[in-house]
């Protein structure tokens, strides 16, 4: 039976589509003022600043947010509110994934230290810096939406509600503008550290709002987002999309 998306669901759709055009548009930007005229975008896009504004404030807006409760927002990220905090009755604080944040820090840490050498040797420039944080959002959305390779390789977690990580999402997502010595990028990336802060003293204080076992708001029964549901429904899609191709292949061969 087909199961029409949550109001949280639909929230993540549209970010993922304006993320995936401001993608474009920069993209776009960049290759026609780096390989036409030889002038960065981050140059250009300061003598014509309404794309580099809108964008800021954007995610300013959106990171701002994150430190107040909101329905529409993902369980996974609103566990930390205390008006969140469904309790059990259980004592036993459970969070299997706790120890692989280390190495998923690590990983990411060093993945973008390649990009920041990259730039500090002038390979690349901060316009590529600006083009992976743009990047970096629409997998953000993909992560949520279709597939997470933290979740699947790393963390373990049944879904994002019960995630250890997921406000460092904006942390991850701006840490390339480390290298972009600009006030409007490390701006977002104090903001998005702010947040991971507040996150992580969140969980060291409060670990039990963290916890399925001890936290009922983590229960399937009290989701608001009913991502699962919607997965289940694009895996039997491709399942059944894989199966007629097959099929027509089969058949062109005969």
């Amino acid at each position: 039976m087909k199961r029409k998306l949550t109001a949280v669901s639909v929230y993540h759709y549209v970010r993922l589509v304006y993320r995936s055009a401001l993608f474009l548009a920069l993209l776009a930007a960049y290759l026609i003022y780096r390989f036409r005229s030889g002038e960065e975008i981050t140059k250009r896009m300061e003598e014509q600043p309404l794309v580099l504004t809108l964008a800021w404030v954007i995610f300013a807006v959106e990171m701002v947010l994150r430190f107040f409760p909101s329905r529409l927002e993902s369980p996974g990220c609103q566990k930390q509110f205390r008006r969140n905090y469904i309790k059990s009755g259980k004592t036993e604080i459970v969070i299997h994934d706790n120890n692989s944040t280390v190495l998923v820090a690590l990983i990411w840490i060093v993945f973008n230290g390649i990009f920041g050498a990259l730039r500090m040797l002038d390979i690349f420039d901060d316009g590529i810096m600006i083009l992976l944080c743009a990047a970096y959002s629409v997998c953000d959305m993909i992560c949520i939406l279709f597939f997470c390779p933290f979740q699947t390789w790393f963390l373990k977690n049944k879904c994002c509600s019960t995630c250890r990580i997921y406000n460092w999402d904006y942390a991850m997502m701006f840490t390339p503008l480390f290298f972009v010595r600009r006030a409007y990028a490390w701006s977002l990336l104090a903001l998005s550290v702010l947040l991971l802060v507040r996150w992580e003293i969140t969980f060291y204080r409060h670990p039990e709002r963290f916890s399925e076992n001890t936290n009922d708001y983590l229960r399937c029964a009290n989701c608001t987002e009913k991502l699962c549901r919607h997965k289940k429904q694009l895996q039997s899609l491709w399942k059944q999309v894989e199966e007629y191709t097959a099929k027509r292949l089969r058949a062109l061969r005969k």
